[in-house]
């Protein structure tokens, strides 16, 4: 019996989608250009027992927005050893200095700066040309010499002296493995250096990619400037960044993107090597910072969504939706939960949880990237804000 026109007209219609699904010709699926991709497992708890925590009164409503447009991306913020800044990298490659009056640059990592790392009027125009122009993430001052110590995206640990200036490099790989996407650092008394590298097959301007594909190819490293020796301190892990060490210099916290986790990685004592989780969190998490009183502040990228859970569980399934011709902003977008909305959390020395701050419409403070807190007031800094907003 012969099918009916519009039977044929559907069969038709789907074999179409299928080939065009298969085939992606206009090149919208997220992974088009790492065609031997992989996705893997993520460890998370389960969707129950998630952190239910919540900010009713919506607080960071209340910041203030400062620098409006001046700034663009401010990752990390930091003051100097005589408290002036705040210091900041931003999206073009720079790190720029708050004089009290005005902006001014201070230090970039590439040596290759050219018209092309010009300002622009979007965030994501340059995400382009970052592995020419350089991508300051984290900054961290050696309180003893002044010197700024810098996590470039792309160039790797860099220090510049306290007048700026080309910043110069001093690690760009360890074990014979490059870094591919230096993250975040901290200083120790002894001028040791803890650092994240987020991933060796997937560099920041793909940051998207690596989220998706949850691989676990992360690091958390030790330079030591005296040897000038680069040593894995853990790896196999998925999406490490933000780094902070404990005010007694016992242990350091980093977060784990990926498994929505603040990791303690301890450093002295009888547990000295070993890891345990300090926290799981309700969300991606960014940088982590430790406060005067030895307290932590973790900034949450975005909180977990069911689609992300789902898409954790489920590799293949993420797999095979990475695969279809669907740009990659939709994806984020249903990573996220629809919308940005930011979200901090402050933890105490053993891991309790003290505070939570969010604007959960996004109407003043829509992403968080990193909190600094400096005479009782929070620097708030994000890669998708075009200023710094203070609580």
């Amino acid at each position: 019996m012969p099918m009916a026109p519009s039977a044929v007209v559907l069969a038709g219609l789907v074999i179409a989608a299928a080939v065009y699904c298969g085939l992606d010709p206009l090149g919208h699926s997220p992974m088009v250009k790492f065609p031997g991709f992989e996705t893997y497992p993520v460890e998370l708890l389960p969707w129950s027992e998630f952190p239910a925590v919540r900010d009713p009164e919506d607080r960071l409503r209340g910041a203030e927005v400062r620098f409006l447009n001046q700034v663009q991306g401010p990752e990390s913020i930091a003051f100097d050893p005589r408290g002036r800044g705040p210091y900041t990298g931003v999206a073009d490659g720079r790190v720029l200095f708050w004089n009290g009056e005005s902006w001014v640059d201070f230090a970039y990592t590439s040596p290759n700066r050219s018209e092309i790392c010009n300002l622009n009027p979007s965030l994501f125009s340059y995400l382009k040309n970052e592995h020419i122009c350089g991508r300051p993430l984290g900054l961290r001052f050696d309180k003893r010499t002044g010197d700024l110590y810098i996590a470039d995206a792309y160039f790797g640990l860099l220090k510049v002296g306290p007048q700026g200036g080309l910043a110069a490099p001093l690690t760009t790989g360890a074990e014979g493995v490059p870094f591919n996407f230096t993250n975040d650092l901290d200083i120790d008394e002894e001028g040791n250096v803890y650092f994240t590298d987020s991933s060796t097959n997937y560099q920041r301007r793909n940051f998207m990619q690596l989220i998706f594909s949850g691989e676990p190819s992360g690091r958390l490293l030790k330079y030591n400037p005296v040897t000038k020796e680069t040593i894995v301190l853990h790896r196999g892990l998925q999406f490490p960044n933000g780094v902070t060490l404990s005010k007694d210099g016992s242990f350091l916290l980093f977060c784990e993107g990926s498994r929505l986790r603040l990791n303690r990685y301890w450093l002295k004592g009888e547990k000295a090597g070993t890891l345990d989780v300090f926290a799981y969190l309700p969300g991606f998490p960014d940088n982590v910072r430790t406060n005067e009183k030895g307290e932590f502040w973790v900034a949450i990228h975005c909180r977990h969504s069911t689609y992300a859970h789902l898409m954790a569980d489920h590799s293949k399934l993420r797999k095979f939706f990475l695969k279809l011709p669907i740009p990659v902003k939709y994806h984020y977008f249903m990573l996220v939960g629809g919308r940005l909305h930011a979200l901090i959390i402050k933890y105490g020395p053993n891991g309790d949880l003290l505070e939570t701050l969010e604007d959960k419409e996004g109407k003043v403070v829509k992403a968080v990237s990193e909190v600094e807190e400096k005479d009782g007031k929070l620097w708030i800094g994000s890669v998708l804000m075009s200023f710094i907003a203070v609580y």
